[in-house]
C-alpha cells in the first residue's frame, strides 16, 4: 500500500470520530490493520499542514487524536498543543493543564464497525465523501 493511500485511509477514519470524543494514533492504526503504524498515523495528521489550502482536507478533525495515555502529544511547538487542547475543550472534552484528557475512557471513541473499515480499506478513502 502506498503512503498516500494509507494517509487517505487515516483521514477517512479521523473524519468519522464524533464531536466530543477522541481516539489514539494506535487505535487508528489498529483499525486499519497496521497495528505497528501509530507513528505513521501521526505523520499523516502532520501532513495536513501542507494541505491547508485544499478544501478536501478542511473537515478532518485532527484534534480528536491523542496518544494512548489520553495525552496531547504534538511534537510541534507548544502553541500547537494548546490549540489542540482549546479545540477539544470547545467540543466538551475536558483537557487538564498537563494536556491529558480528563477521564480519557469516558471520551474514548469505540471506533468503526468492521464493514465501515472494510469500505475504507478497499477504496482508500471515506465512501461517505463524494
Amino acid at each position: 500500500m502506498s503512503t498516500s493511500n494509507f494517509y487517505e485511509q487515516v483521514y477517512a477514519v479521523v473524519r468519522r470520530i464524533p464531536r466530543g470524543q477522541v481516539t489514539s494514533y494506535g487505535r487508528i492504526a489498529q483499525m486499519l490493520g497496521a497495528p505497528n503504524a501509530a507513528r505513521a498515523v501521526g505523520y499523516a495528521l502532520r501532513a495536513l499542514k501542507d494541505k491547508e489550502a485544499d478544501p478536501t482536507y478542511a473537515d478532518i478533525p485532527w484534534q480528536r487524536v491523542v496518544n494512548n495515555q489520553g495525552r496531547i502529544s504534538i511534537v510541534n511547538p507548544e502553541h500547537a498543543a494548546q490549540e489542540q487542547a482549546a479545540l477539544l475543550r470547545a467540543e466538551g472534552v475536558p483537557v487538564g493543564d498537563d494536556l491529558r484528557i480528563v477521564n480519557f475512557d469516558r471520551y474514548l471513541w469505540s471506533g468503526l464497525h468492521w464493514l465501515e473499515i472494510d469500505d475504507i480499506m478497499h477504496t482508500g478513502q471515506d465512501p461517505a465523501i463524494p
